[in-house]
């Protein structure tokens, strides 16, 4: 008996390969056009229905027990896919990687305890390459919170130096505005790492979900335009400069392609050349005649002489980290 029970589930298994279909529990799919708007919904399907509205197509993710509501939530659609890793630090890793490549939030979940740890190292990497991240993970049901539970652990308070922003969502009314001010929070400004740790209960509870209509913070108010009397200073500080140097760095990558594009225009116009981070290689073309290559311990001789013999430096989208600076005091 057992043997045919196998049996069968492995034919399901090749079915379900040759019809491309990825094997899930036998739960309702859900249309391709989402949830109704309004409709009351558990805290799993508000977290799918939100990351849908928010234009999330892939997940990186280890699955656990705190988490099982929203993996089931996940596996009852079809529009956003799920990538299963061998280890929690791997989906966060994997989530940078696609949120470099596309230019879109990396969205990562995990379970509660050893699988929120796991992801420190990836969300600490992420805070520190101002990559934009959402990291969902799971918690014990509120009222086991401070009891030292299975596989509970403060996430929050763990998370709170290597992320941008963290929330703990005890409300399930609450879920659905809080995954779109994350996202807010993840990629404005200075882009980074966002964790939204939900206790296992809230994922059951059902609310209304409302789609917000303007996403902000009261109290996150990032610069996003530039100090036009700076920029004209800077404008004339460049044209009377006699040996000016640009110093590049991920941030123009973080702007997109016209970023970049206006970096080889501006370099073009003053014939100034351009010395980049690590983070920001890929601005200028390697064999640009006025790109010298990297700055700092791992850089070229040419971009570091230039840059220690040049009468005015300018910075745009670096940090003057210490392996590029060196001592402050000789670095230029």
């Amino acid at each position: 008996m057992l043997s045919a029970v196998v049996c069968s589930f492995i034919a399901r298994k090749r079915v379900d390969s040759a019809t491309n279909h990825s094997y899930a529990p036998p739960l309702t799919r859900v249309a391709a056009k989402g949830y109704q708007v309004g409709a009351e919904l558990t805290g799993a399907q508000i977290v799918v229905q939100a990351l849908t509205d928010l234009g999330v197509e892939v997940v990186f993710g280890y699955p656990g027990g705190a988490v099982l509501p929203i993996y089931d939530a996940i596996f009852a659609q079809a529009r956003i896919r799920h990538i299963l890793v061998r280890h929690e630090q791997a989906a966060v890793h994997a989530a940078e990687g696609y949120a470099r490549s596309s230019g879109k939030v990396g969205v990562v979940l995990v379970t509660s305890g050893p699988g929120a740890t796991n992801a420190v190292t990836g969300i600490t990497d992420a805070l520190m390459d101002s990559i934009p991240l959402v990291v969902l993970t799971g918690q014990v049901p509120t009222h086991l919170i401070g009891t030292d539970a299975f596989q509970e652990c403060d996430t929050v308070g763990i998370t709170r130096h290597c992320s941008k922003h963290n929330y703990l969502v005890k409300d399930v009314g609450r879920l659905g505005p809080v995954l779109h001010e994350a996202f807010y929070i993840a990629r404005s400004g200075r882009p980074g790492p966002v964790v939204i740790d939900i206790p296992k209960d809230v994922q059951i509870l059902k609310a209304r979900y409302e789609k917000p209509g303007v996403t902000g913070h009261k109290t996150y108010k990032p610069q996003l335009k530039g100090d036009r009397a700076a920029i004209e200073a800077a404008v004339e500080m460049i044209a009377a400069a006699e040996r000016p140097i640009f110093y590049t760095g991920g941030g123009i990558i973080n702007s997109g392609p016209v970023a970049s594009q206006l970096l080889r225009e501006l370099a073009k116009l003053t014939g100034a050349p351009v010395t980049s981070t690590l983070m920001g290689l890929g601005t200028m073309p390697n064999d640009h005649p006025q790109f010298l290559g990297m700055l700092g311990m791992h850089g070229s001789y040419e971009a570091n002489m230039a840059m220690n013999r040049a009468d005015l430096m300018v910075c745009l989208g670096a940090r003057f980290d210490d392996r590029v600076t060196g001592r402050l005091d000789a670095f230029s």
